[in-house]
């Protein structure tokens, strides 16, 4: 875990319900448990203002930093697919993306990566597909400079065969089975009792949770094979972060409060 993600984490998790806003010296409290000293979260944050997510302001308890509106809408959207707050309906409609011409080789990646953290997937190197669409589609290409073609479409085949060709639905399903056995025992060493460890290791389950963030677009339940192990993962990230909650507030609270 880098400081930057740990600190998306943060905000995302706990700052956003919040009003999106703390003190250097919390954040530093908030990210000691995780092994990050004082100058390499300030180093992080230094970055993160640079690249517009984060914006200086004045607090009571004196300077600190707020989410920008990009910033809001970035973990709202992380957070639906997260937490799977969105309803989880389907009107059996795509939404296709079609860049305008194939981005630079130096800029391909970059862009695919973000598509695919949008909920993406690729059916050429030029055309993407959604379940629904991302309403940070439009900053993205806007901070790409990408010209692109945006619709919603219904497929004339078959729409099982179409996901399985945007998504590699078999590799993600043993990485969700993989990702519970991984963790069951880590977890299971963890009892809540103390505010600090507790927060830690919430965080770190967050935080390889949240990398299925880029693979999964979480397409309906038709779609999907059967006996996904998606929803068995995910039974078992909403249990263990309810188990641990009072802890993780209990901690959350104190750090913001220490100014």
């Amino acid at each position: 875990m880098r400081a930057r993600s740990a600190l998306f984490d943060v905000y995302g998790g706990h700052l956003r319900q919040r009003g999106g806003a703390a003190t250097i010296a919390a954040l530093v409290r908030l990210l000691e448990p995780l092994g990050f000293t004082s100058p390499a979260v300030r180093t992080a944050v230094s970055r993160t203002v640079r690249q517009g997510w984060l914006r200086p302001v004045r607090l009571p308890a004196g300077p600190g930093y707020a989410l920008t509106a990009r910033a809001e809408r970035r973990l709202d959207e992380a957070a639906a697919r997260i937490y799977r707050t969105r309803p989880s309906t389907w009107d059996g409609q795509w939404h296709v993306v079609l860049l305008a011409a194939p981005p630079a080789r130096d800029e391909r990646e970059r862009i695919a990566s973000s598509l695919r953290l949008l909920g993406y997937g690729p059916l050429t190197a030029t055309t993407w597909v959604a379940p629904r669409p991302s309403t940070e589609l439009a900053d993205l290409l806007d901070a790409e400079q990408v010209a692109a073609h945006t619709f919603l479409a219904q497929h004339e085949g078959d729409d099982v065969e179409l996901a399985a060709r945007a998504w590699d639905l078999d590799t993600l399903a043993r990485d969700y089975s993989d990702f519970v056995a991984e963790w069951r025992p880590v977890m299971s060493a963890v009892d809540g009792s103390a505010a600090a460890p507790a927060f830690a290791a919430s965080q770190r389950l967050l935080h390889a949770w949240r990398k299925f963030l880029f693979r999964d677009p979480g397409l309906p339940a038709r779609l999907l094979p059967p006996d996904w192990p998606g929803l068995v993962a995910a039974e078992f990230f909403d249990r263990e972060t309810s188990r641990l909650a009072p802890a993780v507030t209990r901690f959350v609270t104190e750090c913001l409060s220490g100014d």
